[in-house]
């Protein structure tokens, strides 16, 4: 039931009925109910991916899979303090414009899967084929459009295609317009630069599909090589195949907070109380639940599916473009 009145989360906020919260009587496995074990009120994201539950003076907050278990994490207060010491940003959508893309390439998957080329998604697929891992973007689509059929022949159709598009694209015969730089990405970073303020790039998009997305973007730029300009890159790894090592991503993705405490705590060395001098820019509902649970200042950013998954309420702040974002870093 979609929320009607306004409910206070502890440490997340007021949630009013314009946020598209839903109302829940308990948990999706069942582990708490409203009125028992001091639990005051459930709360779920408007794409039901992440679920509040309320104690009256804490909250936790359970971020839900589609392929594997749900887990709980505690729900942190953030309060801004200036200056800004580092600023964590999200790649798809929010540095790179390369959402529409990557759809493409679940679509193609489903489309090999199926057997059907004329395969096409439907809009309302979107919120839950961007922002969270491959594994569980196709997974949805498996469920929807065709049950029973086989993840794994899933994510070898998505790599087939993957590798034959990144090809084409490195070569300059790529689809056009894949990876767009966002309006304002060059002067802002740069001006973050000026400020000495560290800055994480960070993706649930595996290496091989994250670093030339980035890389091509800064190409256009004129700006350099990524990997001299960022302070630190965390991606979702390489991916797990026959014959190969892969890197834990599949399962610990945004919405779960772990790509951005690792950018932020190991990557760039920003000490865990010092996390209010700590922002994480968010174009996905996924991204932006992911920097919250982190314990990180949140500013979504418009463009993406934050409004549409109905995640807007989670973010600390929410801007239309890189000018304001940089008012709310200065203050």
């Amino acid at each position: 039931m979609i929320l009607q009145k306004t409910v206070h989360i502890p440490d997340l906020g007021d949630i009013g009925p314009e946020s598209g919260f839903h109302v829940l009587e308990r948990t999706e496995d069942a582990r708490f109910e409203v009125g028992k074990n001091g639990v005051v009120d459930i709360l779920a994201t408007g794409d039901q991916k992440v679920e509040f539950v309320s104690f009256g003076d804490r909250s936790l907050a359970c971020v839900k899979s589609a392929i594997a278990y749900p887990v709980y994490y505690p729900v942190l207060p953030v309060e801004l303090e200036r200056p800004v010491e580092t600023v964590l940003m999200d790649l798809d959508g929010t540095t790179v414009r390369s959402e529409e893309f990557w759809i493409w390439i679940i679509q193609m998957s489903i489309a090999s899967l199926l057997g059907n080329p004329k395969f096409e998604l439907e809009e309302a697929d979107i919120p839950f084929v961007s922002g969270h891992s491959v594994s569980e973007h196709l997974q949805y689509c498996i469920d929807k459009y065709c049950p029973g059929a086989s993840l794994d022949r899933a994510r070898d159709f998505y790599f087939e295609h993957t590798h034959r598009e990144m090809e084409e694209i490195m070569a300059g015969r790529g689809k056009e317009g894949a990876f767009t730089p966002t309006e304002g990405i060059k002067d802002f970073l740069l001006e973050l630069k000026s400020m000495g303020v560290k800055i994480g790039l960070v993706t649930s998009g595996l290496y091989e599909k994250a670093f030339p997305e980035i890389l091509s973007a800064f190409q256009t730029l004129g700006m350099g090589d990524p990997r001299e300009f960022y302070d630190a890159i965390i991606s979702a790894g390489f991916p797990l195949r026959k014959g190969s090592v892969g890197t834990l991503g599949e399962l610990s993705p945004k919405p779960h907070p772990w790509l951005y405490s690792e950018t932020s705590i190991v990557g760039l060395g920003s000490l865990f109380q010092n996390r209010n001098r700590v922002v994480g820019i968010e174009d996905s509902g996924a991204g932006a639940c992911s920097v919250r649970l982190a314990g990180y200042t949140t500013i979504g950013i418009a463009g993406g599916n934050i409004e549409e998954s109905g995640t807007k309420a989670v973010c600390t702040y929410y801007e239309q473009n890189f000018n304001d974002i940089m008012k709310v870093i200065k203050g």
